[in-house]
């Protein structure tokens, strides 16, 4: 961990190593609730066999301590966590309990743990995190008492950021500097001030925390110091992949993607500056070229019902774009094709 959350930990706006933050995460579970002697079976009983499904095994289950806050942003889920010394296993009877399929990324605040899973070892400390995947077989084994962020990134929206063959399971994260360092202090952010914000706006922040280690791991997986505006172009990249999603919709405006996407039109424009173009000429642009796309296909549709399937509505407005853009009317390209 950085040393601006070191000192937040130690000065109290965040709260202490042994009690978690002051206020804004839910309290999941804690031993502190239990007499010593009970400390370690109530662990296994609520946390092990209901709320993680996995296989724990102490060092010292007699002086056993842990605790674990929670806080969901979108379909991100923030933990705080602290854990004495165990060996934690995953297998497959666990696996087959799971309903939902994440990634998790731990970023270290106190402690060390080794990370296998796929025959690798990755070893994340304060300086340097570690995903891998829930829906396999690892074993994970910390040394000393850790504390800790766990992050739970769904695997759909988290993988979707990457080139097909660079989806980081498992990996390590250089979280002592660059983006890596960022995105670890944006969760401690998050932890202390996510109660305050409205449901949207918590969504929003989840997508934003997911293009921020995306663009870690992609970036010399997250050795490298992140080049300047990098968490700005991932967010553009995320953005422009909605738009994409959504560019059949008639009825799009700059409102609805700024607010799907957790911003204000304000940054939304801000993101675009770097495109030589407005989101608005972005967006227009991109219904063109994927509208001549398909009257290249050929395939005997109408004009009209590409003009409407591209999000115009209008043919004589499609007709009117097209020709600015290419030279040539809709029809003229349809023309020649089969």
């Amino acid at each position: 961990m950085s040393e601006t959350i070191e000192f937040r930990l130690k000065n109290g706006r965040l709260g202490t190593c042994d009690h978690g933050w002051e206020e804004p995460m839910d309290l999941v579970f804690s031993t502190d609730d239990y007499v010593q002697s009970e400390r370690y079976n109530a662990w296994r009983d609520a946390i092990c066999d209901v709320y993680v499904h996995v296989d724990v095994a102490a060092v010292d289950p007699e002086r056993y301590r842990g605790f674990i806050r929670e806080a969901k942003f979108g379909e991100v889920v923030l933990t705080d966590i602290l854990l004495s010394e165990q060996r934690i296993r995953r297998n497959n009877q666990h696996i087959s309990k799971l309903d939902k399929d994440c990634y998790y990324l731990q970023l270290l605040h106190k402690g060390s743990v080794s990370v296998l899973q796929r025959g690798e070892t990755h070893r994340s400390n304060p300086a340097r995190g570690a995903i891998f995947s829930a829906t396999e077989e690892y074993e994970l084994y910390p040394q000393g008492e850790v504390r800790s962020f766990y992050l739970e990134l769904p695997r759909d929206e988290f993988a979707h950021r990457f080139p097909r063959e660079r989806i980081p399971v498992s990996a390590s994260l250089n979280t002592a500097q660059g983006l890596g360092r960022i995105a670890t202090e944006f969760c401690a952010s998050l932890a202390t001030e996510g109660s305050k914000l409205d449901a949207p706006l918590r969504a929003g922040l989840g997508n934003q925390l997911m293009d921020m280690l995306a663009f870690a791991l992609l970036t010399s997986e997250g050795d490298m110091p992140a080049a300047e505006g990098s968490v700005k172009k991932a967010r553009l990249m995320h953005v422009q992949q909605w738009i994409e999603a959504h560019i059949r919709d008639a009825d799009l405006t700059l409102e609805k993607v700024a607010s799907a996407n957790g911003m204000s039109l304000r940054y939304l424009h801000a993101l675009f500056e770097g495109c030589e173009m407005s989101v608005s000429e972005w967006i227009w642009n991109r219904r063109l070229q994927l509208a001549y796309d398909s009257l290249a296909r050929g395939g005997g549709r109408s004009i009209t019902s590409i003009a409407f399937d591209h999000g115009f509505n209008s043919s004589a407005h499609f007709s009117t774009m097209f020709k600015r853009k290419y030279g040539l009317s809709p029809r003229d390209v349809a023309r020649h094709m089969p």
